[in-house]
């Protein structure tokens, strides 16, 4: 399992007694981690707690854009992203259950509106770079794709420069013209007894096999360029295509010279791609989890009142278990909030079309942290 509960729970004489009253109701279900936040600055809480829960969905969504991102720059070894997609070094549930509050990133000398504002602006900036990064190589592979695409495919549409050679054309002939024609392959012998007589002015024993793919071949056929109309009518109505096709060498040259650009450019941009994506992957999710911090400290205060007395523990739910587990918490707090607990009740009658237990409201703070970050398994 990658999800945790980020929970906090009012202290009883002390916090101590708070944890060993979880640990003993809750451990034959989860893991169960101390999470240890910061103590801070008390003023404006409601206001921030709104702006936090906005934040706290924004952080989230950069950090599962970088994250798919980096999926999408790797292509053929997604397999390999779950490796890189660290936090300060350490794969992801490491960092969370060993959560520390990160003094140097984040001074609790400031007031906890102006922390959230430094995790605002630094994630911001992150997902301007991404974007900005991501429509740069997104346009280069693009282009890359669509030069690949040009050389497979089907003999009907696919570029023909690295199939020809000069020598296979009559060139620079003021009456001649040497045409390339695609024949399915159980129209060989039609071709071959019937391509003199499809117009006049067709010269003869002129067509070779250039090319096969799975399905046809490509031919050449010489003629008089006034004959090219009649010739390419009468060839489509026997079923073979004539392609629109000049030989032209600077053309091709440029063609090759694109496509070895565009793919070295491709190379160069990749590394500096993934190792940006890791680095920033990382910021962002350490601001993410600091940002979970902030509202259980926040959120906490907002319930249990102050003095500040209360611990924050991150519980690791058995999925087969998870229903249990709330029954526990449930019997442990709902003495704090008898809405929460109706709630509760309520949505475990599943009564149709209320959905209340979408709203993740429990009397005790309840925050859930998924660590899968990513639609592929």
């Amino acid at each position: 399992m990658t999800e945790f509960w980020l929970i906090s729970a009012p202290g009883e004489k002390t916090c101590q007694q708070t944890w060993d009253k979880i640990m003993t109701a809750t451990t034959p279900w989860l893991r169960l981690y101390c999470f240890i936040i910061l103590d801070g600055d008390q003023n404006v809480l409601v206001g921030l707690s709104d702006e936090l829960a906005k934040l706290d969905a924004f952080v989230e969504s950069v950090v599962k854009k970088v994250a798919q991102y980096m999926a999408d720059v790797l292509e053929d070894s997604r397999d390999k992203v779950q490796e890189n997609l660290l936090a300060n070094g350490v794969d992801l549930v490491t960092y969370v259950t060993r959560f520390q509050w990160d003094m140097a990133k984040y001074p609790i000398k400031q007031s906890l509106k102006n922390i959230s504002e430094i995790v605002s602006k630094q994630v911001s900036q992150i997902d301007n770079d991404l974007k900005a990064r991501a429509s740069a190589y997104n346009n280069l592979k693009g282009n890359l794709q669509n030069l690949e695409r040009k050389n497979a495919g089907s003999l009907l549409s696919r570029s023909l420069a690295d199939i020809v050679k000069k020598e296979n054309f009559v060139l620079d002939s003021e009456y001649l013209i040497t045409m390339l024609v695609v024949v399915p392959k159980t129209n060989y012998a039609d071709w071959q007894h019937t391509y003199e007589t499809l117009s006049e002015m067709v010269v003869p024993r002129s067509t070779n096999l250039l090319f096969e793919d799975q399905d046809s071949g490509l031919f050449t056929v010489t003629l008089f360029r006034k004959a090219i109309d009649d010739f390419r009518l009468k060839a489509r109505e026997n079923k073979f295509t004539v392609r629109d096709f000049q030989y032209n060498e600077e053309e091709m040259k440029a063609d090759k010279e694109e496509m070895t650009r565009l793919s070295t450019d491709k190379k160069k941009q990749f590394g500096p791609l993934v190792r940006w994506l890791k680095v920033n992957f990382s910021e962002a999710f350490i601001a993410w989890i600091h940002i979970k911090a902030l509202r259980v400290f926040v959120e906490s205060v907002l319930r249990y009142g102050l003095p500040v007395n209360f611990q924050a523990m991150l519980l690791q739910p058995n999925k087969k278990n998870m229903k249990k587990l709330r029954e526990v918490l449930n019997d442990l707090y709902k003495h704090l909030d008898s809405s929460a607990a109706a709630i509760i009740d309520q949505s475990a009658m599943d009564i149709p079309g209320l959905n209340l237990s979408q709203q993740e409201y429990y009397p005790y703070v309840y925050y859930k942290i998924d660590c899968n970050l990513l639609d592929f398994k």
